[in-house]
């Protein structure tokens, strides 16, 4: 990554006396929004397709990103023409960073704004989708909003076209946007091979837990089928059994009212949320503070040695669980998940058990018994999930498979946690490059530009 140190600043500032604009370089004019765009009215023409502009700054036909997940309008009241190179800014969603320049022609609800520039070669769209993005994601946008309409983030194109926006030539315009292309684009590409990386990593994770749960830890010991699929071979002196055998209850609690904001604090009482077990972990900081009058009815406090476990949830959700090390007696369980409680006293039986419930084939078994009325919600009824079978070694082996694999883990997770903390440090990069560029900090030319 380049040194901001070594790259080129401009001659001389000055202070623009505006509080989000800041210091400018000295040529560069101010000028109000209105004044460099105005709002396009078009109706849409009878073949066009849903425009939308995503939260990552990208708008274009809603079928080239993804088509679920959206709520389609029986009748397109107020619908606009959207054009390939307009500004289009997310009323609703600016604050987050939904504002672009259109790829596509289409059309969008009125909740769009669709900005055009008054003179050509004199405002370059992409530049100031550039500059506006940053102020969303600066968390100006927001405080703005906040000042105008009380419980309101909406950002519409008056909001918009009172702003006071810097005015570099056309030229430095231009470049700006195009050296930030090529920067942006160079560091989405590092960021989305830290990701394939990190995908590698879990996906090794996940081949070692499988096999430790199913073979043990002796690459040269006599194997037998299990007969149950996705166990496959087990060790010869292993067994399989069904869960209810070695659970001696399912506890669920209660839904109660709690704050959505808030997490319970040392001496305070909190409900678990569903996101506890997200990472197929047992995460306790995901809680909600329960409010004082609901207090009295929580039920089923958080036990160690127990497995907690999601039992409605998203498809690829529903079933997902995480091990308990240590009794939280403040926390205690909502009715949409399950504390599993296990016959043995070895704590280790409860921790084999919930690496086996995490592999891809407990998973697998999971979604294709868990029902649901509804594609985004599926539930595992509780016979459902004491009838799967897992392959059980004898006990003298349990301490021995846990150990090797909270050793292998640590290792990958530690591998892991690097990554995500570079992918942290790219994103914070490709920010900083953003803001320095838009606003002037760094003067970018044409040779860097074209790099």
């Amino acid at each position: 990554m380049d040194s901001f140190f070594s790259m080129p600043k401009y001659e001389t500032y000055r202070n623009s006396n505006i509080q989000w604009v800041g210091e400018i370089p000295t040529k560069w004019g101010l000028e109000k929004a209105k004044w460099l765009f105005f709002k396009a009215e078009r109706k849409p023409l009878v073949d066009d397709e849903i425009v939308t502009c995503f939260r990552d700054g990208q708008v274009t036909l809603r079928k080239n990103r993804r088509i679920e997940g959206f709520t389609n309008a029986l009748k397109e009241h107020g619908y606009q023409r959207i054009c390939k190179g307009d500004l289009v800014i997310h009323a609703m969603d600016a604050f987050a960073g939904a504002i672009g320049v259109s790829d596509s022609d289409g059309k969008s609800t009125p909740v769009y704004a669709a900005c055009i520039p008054r003179k050509k070669g004199v405002v370059n769209s992409y530049y100031y989708a550039y500059y506006i993005r940053d102020l969303a994601l600066s968390g100006f946008i927001e405080s703005l909003a906040k000042g105008i309409r009380e419980r309101s983030t909406d950002f519409r194109f008056n909001d918009f076209a009172d702003l006071l926006l810097p005015l570099p030539s056309y030229e430095e315009q231009t470049l700006i946007a195009r050296f930030l292309d090529k920067k942006t684009a160079q560091i989405d590409n590092v960021i989305t091979i830290k990701e394939q990386e990190i995908n590698l990593l879990k996906e090794r994770k996940q081949i070692i837990i499988q096999k430790a749960v199913t073979q043990g830890l002796d690459p040269n010991v006599q194997l037998k089928n299990s007969g149950v699929d996705w166990i496959g071979k087990i060790p010869a002196h292993w067994v399989v059994v069904k869960l209810k055998t070695l659970i001696a209850a399912l506890e669920s609690g209660v839904s109660v009212n709690a704050s959505e904001s808030e997490a319970a604090n040392d001496g305070e009482v909190g409900v678990l949320k569903t996101s506890a077990v997200y990472k197929y972990c047992f995460d306790a900081t995901q809680n909600k503070k329960v409010f004082p009058v609901e207090t009295k009815r929580v039920s089923c406090p958080v036990k160690a040695g127990s497995i907690i476990i999601s039992r409605m949830n998203a498809p690829d959700l529903v079933g997902a669980s995480g091990y308990v090390e240590e009794d939280k007696p403040n926390l205690f369980l909502p009715d949409r998940l399950w504390q599993a409680r296990f016959k043995s006293e070895n704590k280790n039986v409860a921790k084999f058990i919930s690496k086996s419930l995490i592999t891809k084939g407990f998973r697998g078994v999971i979604e294709s018994v868990a029902t649901g009325s509804s594609p985004s919600m599926k539930n595992i009824s509780k016979g459902d999930l004491l009838n799967i079978y897992v392959a059980l070694p004898p006990e003298t082996e349990f301490e021995l498979i846990i150990k090797a694999l909270e050793k292998q883990e640590k290792s990958i997770n530690e591998a892991i946690s690097i990554q995500v903390q570079l992918i942290e440090k790219l994103k914070e990069y490709k920010t900083t490059l953003i803001n320095s560029a838009v606003t002037g900090k760094i003067k970018i030319t044409p040779e860097m530009a074209e790099q």
